[in-house]
């Protein structure tokens, strides 16, 4: 379905609400109906989605868009399918005084919002859309979907594809470039949800204002990465060299800024070279390698590239060879210590470049990160548990992963992003909906620097949490890979955070409070970083 300004978007919201005012609830089978039908479209449509998704990007790897956007988005709606009953159940709570003294009882009913407006983004264009419209059909709601008119076929699929699979009055598709999410974010929805970039945030939160409706933002940032003295160099190097050929950093918890002790920066450079080449030996031409998605966004990336050359950054160019201009794809230029002047050091990246700096003291460093913008994500290499408390406990950003890039958001028992203003609210489960999760943060600690296994996440409450937390289902376990199939992928959706909270995941298995307690020795491989004593689950 194509919308046209100002009639069919109109007409859309009016049906979904106007069904809804009629029957505000619906029931658990009704709820696993629509998103049953969601994984119907989405399986049938996966190689027209995939190959859209490549035409779109002039370039991009079919097992990346089936891992990403297939496979992450059945996932997300099979989990919501699989545990939206028990998240519908009411929750008890404790009567205040004097009324718990007489025989009164008090409990928490989480009730659909009504229509949710869900804007996605070009760089995941499939997940962006279809993870928080999970928990949107989970928590009962209808929604219309805008994807970026940046892939204009993947959004002329998906459009065709709720055409055939879906109800308008439960989910529909418009089209269609900025005009049509302008008429979108100033109609009265009951909730938007939006992906994207800081000023396309700005609009969505202005426009939705007029109407006081309540908006989900994942924005981005320039996410910091710290190598600590501690570290295998060459290990941390070989994962930051592997966040930034996915996708061409074109994501938004992609690597942004490295800081790196002085006396190892060189080192750290030429590891990253070794390692950048075993991956993508060539950019030109190499079908393994993602294209930046427009020519304006190479020209963007480009222009920084320059400019900081201009001021007299360092430019280190992996592979070394030179920008074919018929070709989005592009080497990683490493920019070493630009001036704070430079546009790279103040606005992000979001593709295949990434600022180092050298540092002395891990104090400049925090301070450095603090006098910034919140990011939305934060990482850390190192052994030394102090060292790693000192830095989670010292920042404030959306996710923390130790010892590894973009882990945090398969974090599945919680909610990725939460600090504005890279990101504030949350819709992605039933009772995130309602928006009244508990403050929390899950960090991943990878323990590639000693063999171990196993995983869990634990819940911590920051000191503006309230008393309860919400019952969360087990963690399922790392991402989909490309061995599993469409039809059965994990179960781990990726969750956005509510406002003020941090997602923090340890991937090394413990019981018990004196294992909740613990640090490690010198192998710094896993361990916690407690910021408050977890509340239990009730």
């Amino acid at each position: 379905m194509t919308a046209t300004i100002g009639t069919d978007v109109h007409a859309l919201l009016e049906n979904q609400q106007k069904e809804f005012r009629a029957r505000r609830t619906s029931s658990a089978a009704e709820r696993r109906a629509r998103i049953q039908r969601v994984i119907d479209m989405l399986v049938a449509r996966r190689g027209e989605i995939v190959e859209a998704i490549d035409a779109d990007f002039g370039g991009r790897h079919p097992g990346y868009s089936t891992v990403n956007d297939v496979l992450g988005s059945l996932a997300a709606l099979k989990y919501s399918r699989d545990h939206l009953e028990e998240w519908m159940q009411p929750e008890q709570r404790s009567a205040f005084a004097p009324y718990d003294q007489l025989g009164a009882t008090a409990s928490v009913q989480y009730q659909p919002k009504g229509s949710v407006a869900i804007i996605g983004t070009w760089n995941a264009p499939v997940f962006t859309l279809l993870s928080p419209l999970a928990g949107v059909l989970a928590a009962g709601n209808r929604a219309v979907l805008k994807p970026s008119e940046l892939v204009p076929r993947t959004a002329q699929v998906l459009a065709e594809a709720a055409a055939e699979f879906l109800d308008p009055v439960d989910v529909a598709v418009v089209t269609g470039g900025p005009d049509v999410a302008q008429t979108l974010t100033a109609l009265p929805f009951d909730h938007i949800v939006f992906t994207g970039g800081q000023a396309a945030g700005r609009s969505v939160l202005e426009n939705a204002a007029r109407n006081l409706v309540p908006v989900t933002l994942e924005l981005g940032g320039k996410s910091p990465t710290i190598v600590g003295r501690s570290t295998d160099l060459a290990a941390a190097a070989h994962r930051i060299a592997v966040g930034k050929a996915t996708n061409a950093g074109q994501l938004c918890v992609n690597p942004d800024t490295v800081y790196v002790p002085s006396e190892s920066l060189e080192a750290f450079v030429a590891a990253v070279r070794e390692s950048y080449l075993e991956l993508l030996p060539t950019a030109t031409g190499n079908a393994d390698a993602t294209a930046v998605v427009t020519e304006r966004h190479a020209a963007r990336i480009d222009g920084y590239i320059r400019d900081a050359e201009q001021r007299g950054a360092r430019i280190e160019t992996v592979p070394a060879e030179p920008i074919d201009a018929t070709d989005r794809r592009r080497p990683l230029r490493l920019v070493v210590d630009p001036p704070a002047a430079a546009v790279i050091s103040q606005e992000e990246i979001f593709g295949p470049a990434m600022v180092v700096r050298t540092y002395d003291d891990l104090a400049d460093v925090i301070a450095q990160i603090n006098a910034g913008p919140k990011p939305l994500a934060l990482y850390y290499f190192g052994r030394d548990t102090d060292e790693q408390r000192a830095v989670v406990e010292s920042t404030t950003s959306g996710g923390v992963t130790i010892n590894d890039v973009m882990m945090h958001p398969a974090c599945s028992t919680h909610r990725s992003a939460g600090s504005a203003p890279p990101a504030r609210g949350t819709t992605t489960a039933a009772r995130d909906s309602s928006n009244s999760a508990t403050p929390e943060r899950c960090s991943s600690r990878p323990t590639w620097i000693r063999a171990a296994s196993g995983g869990c996440c634990r819940r911590t409450a920051r000191a503006t949490a309230p008393r309860w937390m919400p019952r969360s289902p087990p963690d399922t376990g790392p991402n989909p890979t490309p061995s599993h199939t469409p039809e059965e992928p994990d179960e781990n959706p990726r969750r956005d955070h509510p406002p003020g909270t941090r997602h923090v995941r340890d991937r090394r298995p413990r019981t018990g409070r004196a294992a909740a307690r613990r640090t490690d020795g010198e192998d710094g491989g896993g361990g916690t970083v407690p910021l408050r004593r977890p509340h239990r689950h009730r």
